[in-house]
Protein backbone atom coordinates (compact mmCIF):
# COMPACT_ATOMS: atom_id res chain seq x y z
CA UNK A 1 0.00 0.00 0.00
CA UNK A 2 1.43 3.18 -0.89
CA UNK A 3 0.38 6.74 -0.87
CA UNK A 4 2.62 8.94 -3.61
CA UNK A 5 2.64 12.52 -3.02
CA UNK A 6 3.54 15.51 -5.95
CA UNK A 7 5.04 18.49 -5.37
CA UNK A 8 5.84 21.28 -7.56
CA UNK A 9 4.70 24.18 -9.02
CA UNK A 10 2.25 23.87 -12.45
CA UNK A 11 3.54 22.59 -15.80
CA UNK A 12 6.52 21.04 -14.32
CA UNK A 13 5.41 17.40 -15.78
CA UNK A 14 3.51 16.09 -12.98
CA UNK A 15 0.61 14.77 -14.90
CA UNK A 16 2.85 13.52 -17.74
CA UNK A 17 5.10 11.67 -15.07
CA UNK A 18 1.94 9.93 -13.19
CA UNK A 19 0.83 8.93 -16.76
CA UNK A 20 4.44 7.25 -17.89
CA UNK A 21 4.58 5.76 -13.82
CA UNK A 22 2.03 5.17 -11.85
CA UNK A 23 -1.25 5.00 -14.47
CA UNK A 24 -1.16 1.44 -14.81
CA UNK A 25 -0.61 0.69 -10.79
CA UNK A 26 -2.18 4.01 -9.02
CA UNK A 27 -5.57 5.87 -8.85
CA UNK A 28 -4.67 9.17 -9.54
CA UNK A 29 -6.10 11.78 -7.16
CA UNK A 30 -6.47 15.29 -9.08
CA UNK A 31 -8.25 18.63 -7.58
CA UNK A 32 -7.86 19.38 -11.47
CA UNK A 33 -10.19 16.01 -11.69
CA UNK A 34 -12.35 16.13 -9.20
CA UNK A 35 -12.90 19.87 -8.68
CA UNK A 36 -13.55 19.70 -4.40
CA UNK A 37 -11.76 19.14 -1.59
CA UNK A 38 -14.37 16.64 -0.52
CA UNK A 39 -14.76 15.08 -3.29
CA UNK A 40 -10.59 14.42 -3.38
CA UNK A 41 -11.21 13.23 0.56
CA UNK A 42 -13.69 10.84 -0.40
CA UNK A 43 -11.43 9.08 -2.99
CA UNK A 44 -8.62 8.99 -0.58
CA UNK A 45 -10.52 7.32 1.62
CA UNK A 46 -12.11 4.40 -0.82
CA UNK A 47 -8.07 3.79 -1.59
CA UNK A 48 -7.53 3.45 2.07
CA UNK A 49 -10.48 1.48 2.79
CA UNK A 50 -9.51 -0.76 -0.53
CA UNK A 51 -5.83 -0.76 0.05
CA UNK A 52 -5.55 0.61 -3.43
CA UNK A 53 -2.15 2.91 -3.61
CA UNK A 54 -2.91 6.66 -5.01
CA UNK A 55 -1.07 9.49 -6.10
CA UNK A 56 -2.31 13.04 -4.83
CA UNK A 57 -1.39 14.80 -8.66
CA UNK A 58 -1.75 18.49 -6.92
CA UNK A 59 1.32 20.95 -6.91
CA UNK A 60 1.50 20.28 -2.63
CA UNK A 61 4.05 23.24 -2.40
CA UNK A 62 3.35 23.86 1.47
CA UNK A 63 4.52 22.04 4.47
CA UNK A 64 0.53 21.96 5.55
CA UNK A 65 -0.83 20.78 2.35
CA UNK A 66 1.45 17.98 2.33
CA UNK A 67 0.84 16.77 6.14
CA UNK A 68 -3.11 16.38 5.33
CA UNK A 69 -2.38 13.76 2.95
CA UNK A 70 0.87 11.98 4.82
CA UNK A 71 -0.89 12.48 8.39
CA UNK A 72 -3.99 9.73 6.29
CA UNK A 73 -1.65 7.54 4.41
CA UNK A 74 0.78 6.92 7.56
CA UNK A 75 -2.41 6.15 9.81
CA UNK A 76 -3.58 3.82 7.86
CA UNK A 77 0.23 1.75 7.68
CA UNK A 78 0.13 2.97 3.68
CA UNK A 79 3.86 3.91 2.32
CA UNK A 80 4.55 7.14 1.84
CA UNK A 81 6.27 8.50 -1.33
CA UNK A 82 7.22 11.90 -2.28
CA UNK A 83 8.33 13.67 -5.99
CA UNK A 84 9.48 17.00 -5.66
CA UNK A 85 9.21 18.29 -9.61
CA UNK A 86 11.83 20.78 -10.41
CA UNK A 87 9.98 24.09 -9.98
CA UNK A 88 11.94 26.31 -12.36
CA UNK A 89 9.08 29.42 -12.71
CA UNK A 90 10.71 30.39 -16.42
CA UNK A 91 10.92 27.40 -17.50
CA UNK A 92 7.15 26.27 -15.97
CA UNK A 93 5.45 29.76 -17.49
CA UNK A 94 7.03 28.50 -21.23
CA UNK A 95 5.96 25.27 -20.76
CA UNK A 96 2.16 26.72 -19.95
CA UNK A 97 2.43 28.87 -22.77
CA UNK A 98 2.35 26.12 -25.24
CA UNK A 99 -0.94 24.64 -23.34
CA UNK A 100 -4.60 25.87 -24.44
CA UNK A 101 -8.06 25.96 -23.04
CA UNK A 102 -8.28 24.41 -19.69
CA UNK A 103 -4.93 23.06 -19.23
CA UNK A 104 -3.31 26.62 -19.40
CA UNK A 105 -3.06 28.15 -16.06
CA UNK A 106 -3.26 31.78 -15.72
CA UNK A 107 0.62 32.80 -15.55
CA UNK A 108 -0.68 34.80 -12.10
CA UNK A 109 -1.53 31.25 -10.82
CA UNK A 110 1.92 29.69 -11.34
CA UNK A 111 3.39 32.66 -9.80
CA UNK A 112 1.70 32.74 -6.58
CA UNK A 113 2.59 28.90 -6.32
CA UNK A 114 6.14 29.55 -6.65
CA UNK A 115 5.82 31.94 -3.72
CA UNK A 116 4.16 29.25 -1.14
CA UNK A 117 6.65 26.83 -2.46
CA UNK A 118 8.92 24.69 0.13
CA UNK A 119 11.06 22.07 -0.62
CA UNK A 120 9.92 18.85 1.12
CA UNK A 121 12.08 16.94 3.60
CA UNK A 122 12.29 13.41 5.10
CA UNK A 123 11.26 14.38 8.35
CA UNK A 124 7.86 15.50 7.44
CA UNK A 125 7.23 11.96 7.35
CA UNK A 126 7.85 10.82 3.83
CA UNK A 127 9.48 7.24 3.56
CA UNK A 128 11.17 8.23 0.46
CA UNK A 129 11.53 11.50 -1.40
CA UNK A 130 12.24 11.69 -4.81
CA UNK A 131 13.70 14.97 -7.32
CA UNK A 132 12.56 14.82 -10.69
CA UNK A 133 13.85 17.10 -12.95
CA UNK A 134 11.89 17.49 -17.04
CA UNK A 135 14.23 17.51 -20.33
CA UNK A 136 13.72 16.66 -23.99
CA UNK A 137 10.25 15.01 -23.32
CA UNK A 138 12.46 12.54 -20.75
CA UNK A 139 11.91 12.58 -16.78
CA UNK A 140 15.04 12.10 -14.53
CA UNK A 141 14.88 10.59 -10.68
CA UNK A 142 17.29 11.33 -8.46
CA UNK A 143 17.08 10.24 -4.32
CA UNK A 144 16.17 13.45 -2.69
CA UNK A 145 19.34 15.49 -1.05
CA UNK A 146 18.54 18.09 1.08
CA UNK A 147 21.61 20.02 -0.93
CA UNK A 148 19.25 21.00 -3.73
Amino acid sequence: MEAIIFCGIQATGKTTFFKEKFFKTHVRISLDLLNTRNKELRFIETCILTSQPFVVDNTNPSLEERAKYITIAKANKFKVTGYYFQSKLTNAVERNNQRFGKEKIPEIGIRGTFKKLSLPSMNEGFDELYYVTAENNSFTIKLWSDEI
